[in-house]
C-alpha cells in the first residue's frame, strides 16, 4: 500500500509535467520516506508520553482544593456548588459548575478528565492544523499534524515546573488547561462561522462566540485576558479597509468574543465571592501604581527566565519545521487559487498577522503575572499552573513558524532540484531536535509516574482505614498528610481555623475533626 496519502492527502494524483527532471523524481522517494518515518517516529514517542499522563489518571486521588469540591459537589449538587462559588469563593460560576459536574460521580470523573482532555485537545489541533495548511497552499499531511499535536501537548505537560497540576490535578485543569482546549475549538468555530454564506447560519455561530467567551470570563481570568488580546488583534487587523478581510463577519465575530469576555469578567468580579476573596487581601498599593508595576515586572522577567530555561519547548519550533517540509516538498506549485491571499493583502498587513502573536504572548504573559500579584502577593508568579494560558499561545506560534520555514525551504528546494544531500538533512535535523526536546521530558513523566502512583497506594490505604473509623462512629479521626504536587494538605497551617484544606477532609469522611498523625 503506498505511504503517500499519510503525508499529504491526494498527492497520488499529482501529474509530472513531461520536461521533469527523472534524477529529481527519483531523489524524492528517499525524502518522502524519511518524513514518514520521522513522522511515525514522533507520533510514538509524544503519544507515549501523552498516554502515560492520561494513564495516571486513575491513580489520581484528592488533595488540596479537590476535597472541597469534592464535598460540596456531592453534598449541594451541581446547582449548589455553583452558586457557592458565586456567593461565598470567588465568583467563578462556569468554574464551578465544571467541577459539579466532575466530581458528581465522586473520583471517577476526576480519573477520566486527563483523558477526555488529551483526546480533545488532540483532535482540535489536528483539525486547526489542517485549516492552516490549506491557508498556505498546501495539503493537510496527516502524520505529521498528528506529531505536532500530541508533541504540543507534551511539552505543555511535562516541560513546566508544575506537571501534576497542569494535567492531573482537576482544579488546574478546570481553571488553566481546559480553557485552551476550549479555545482551540471556538477558532474552530471562528474560522467556519465566517466562511458561512447563509446569515442566519452566521449569526447562530456569533451567538454561540459570545455565550462560549461569558463562559471562559467567569472559568479563567488568565485565559480571559490572553484570548482578549489576540480576540482584539485579529478584530483590527480584521477590518475590511486594511484589506485582509473582505467582509465585517471575522471583525463582528472578534468583537462579539471580546464582549462576552468583558461581560463574563464583570459578573465574576462584581460577584459576592469576589469581594469576599479581595477583602482577605491586606491593603497595599495599587497594582497599577509604579512600585507595583516595577515590581510586576521583575517578577515578569523572573518567570520568562524560568521558561526560557527550557530549551525543549524549542521542539515545538522543530516538529512545526518537520511539518513544514511535508507541506513544501509535496505540495504542487501555486496556481491561481493557492495563496490568493497573499497577493491581495499589503505585504505590510502580510508582516503584521505573522508578528501578532508576539504582542499576544508578551503582554498576555505580563497581564497574568500583574494578575497573580494582584491575587497571591509577590509569590504570585511562581504558580506555573496559570503559565499554561500564554504558553499554548506561544507553542501554536513556534510550530507555526517552524512550519512557515521549513514551507518555503521545501518549495524553494523543489524548484531548485536541490541535491539529495540538503532535504534529507534537514528533515534529520528538525526531527532530531524535535525528538531530543520529548526526550528532555522523560525524567519528569517517570518522577510523576512514581509519585502519583506511590501516593494513589497509600491514600486508599489510609482512606479505608478513615472509613472505617468513621462507620464505626469515631469522630476525630488521624490524617497523615500526603504531598504531591507542591499542593496544601491538611495541617499546612498551624492556626485550626485557617486550615481549610482539613475542614474539606472533615466533611468529605463526615467526621467532626481530624488529627495528625
Amino acid at each position: 500500500m503506498s505511504t503517500a496519502p499519510l503525508l499529504s492527502e491526494g498527492e497520488g494524483r499529482r501529474t509530472r509535467s513531461p520536461g521533469a527532471d527523472v534524477r529529481g523524481s527519483r531523489r524524492r522517494p528517499p525524502a518522502r520516506r524519511l518524513l514518514l518515518g520521522a513522522g511515525g517516529t514522533l507520533v510514538a514517542a509524544a503519544g507515549a508520553l501523552v498516554a502515560v499522563g492520561c494513564f495516571l489518571g486513575l491513580y489520581v486521588r484528592p488533595t488540596s482544593d479537590d476535597w472541597c469540591a469534592a464535598w460540596k459537589s456531592r453534598d449541594l449538587g451541581v446547582l449548589g456548588i455553583t452558586s457557592d462559588f458565586y456567593t461565598t469563593q470567588n465568583g467563578r460560576i462556569a468554574n464551578a459548575f465544571l467541577s459539579g459536574v466532575i466530581y458528581g460521580d465522586g473520583l471517577g470523573g476526576v480519573k477520566v478528565l486527563p483523558t477526555v482532555m488529551a483526546v480533545t485537545f488532540t483532535v482540535g489541533l489536528v483539525l486547526l492544523g489542517c485549516r492552516f495548511v490549506r491557508s498556505i497552499g498546501g495539503r493537510p499531511p496527516i502524520l505529521a499534524l498528528f506529531a505536532c499535536s500530541l508533541a504540543i501537548q507534551a511539552l505543555l505537560y511535562y516541560a513546566g515546573t508544575r506537571s501534576y497540576q497542569v494535567l492531573l490535578w482537576a482544579p488546574a485543569t478546570i481553571s488553566h488547561t481546559i480553557p485552551s482546549v476550549i479555545g482551540v475549538w471556538a477558532l474552530l468555530l471562528a474560522i467556519w462561522t465566517v466562511r458561512q454564506p447563509r446569515t442566519a447560519v452566521r449569526a447562530g455561530g456569533c451567538a454561540a462566540a459570545f455565550l462560549i467567551a461569558f463562559g471562559l470570563g467567569t472559568l479563567s481570568e488568565p485565559f480571559a485576558l490572553v484570548s482578549g488580546l489576540l480576540a482584539a488583534g485579529v478584530a483590527l487587523l480584521a477590518l475590511p479597509r486594511l484589506k485582509l478581510a473582505q467582509t465585517w463577519h471575522p471583525f463582528t465575530w472578534c468583537a462579539l468574543w471580546c464582549a462576552g469576555l468583558l461581560c463574563g469578567l464583570v459578573v465574576l468580579y462584581t460577584s459576592p465571592g469576589a469581594r469576599w476573596r479581595r477583602a482577605q487581601q491586606p491593603d497595599g498599593e495599587s497594582v497599577l501604581s509604579a512600585g507595583e508595576l516595577r515590581a510586576t515586572f521583575r517578577d515578569w522577567l523572573h518567570m520568562w527566565d524560568t521558561v526560557t530555561g527550557q530549551w525543549a519547548y524549542l521542539g515545538a519550533a522543530a516538529v512545526g519545521v518537520l511539518l513544514g517540509w511535508a507541506v513544501g516538498l509535496r505540495a504542487p506549485a501555486p496556481g491561481p487559487r493557492q495563496w490568493q491571499w497573499r497577493r491581495a493583502t499589503p505585504r505590510k498587513m502580510q508582516i503584521a498577522v505573522l508578528l501578532l502573536p508576539v504582542p499576544v504572548v508578551v503582554l498576555g504573559s505580563f497581564a497574568v503575572v500583574l494578575g497573580l500579584r494582584s491575587g497571591y502577593g509577590p509569590s504570585g508568579w511562581t504558580y506555573a499552573r496559570t503559565w499554561t494560558n500564554y504558553l499554548v499561545p506561544m507553542e501554536l506560534a513556534l510550530c507555526a513558524y517552524g512550519a512557515l520555514l521549513g514551507e518555503w525551504a521545501g518549495r524553494s528546494l523543489a524548484r531548485r532540484r536541490a541535491s539529495a544531500v540538503v532535504v534529507p538533512a534537514g528533515i534529520v535535523g528538525a526531527g532530531g531536535l524535535a525528538l531530543a526536546a520529548l526526550a528532555v521530558l522523560v525524567p519528569s513523566v517517570q518522577q510523576l509516574t512514581t509519585a502519583t502512583v506511590t501516593r494513589a497506594a497509600a491514600w486508599d490505604a489510609q482512606n479505608s482505614r478513615i472509613r472505617t473509623a468513621a462507620a464505626q462512629g469515631v469522630t476525630d479521626v488521624g490524617y497523615r498528610p500526603l504531598y504531591i504536587g507542591g499542593l496544601a494538605e491538611p495541617f499546612f497551617t498551624s492556626d485550626h481555623t485557617r486550615d481549610w484544606v482539613a475542614g474539606c477532609v472533615s466533611k468529605w469522611y463526615g467526621v467532626d475533626r481530624i488529627h495528625r498523625l
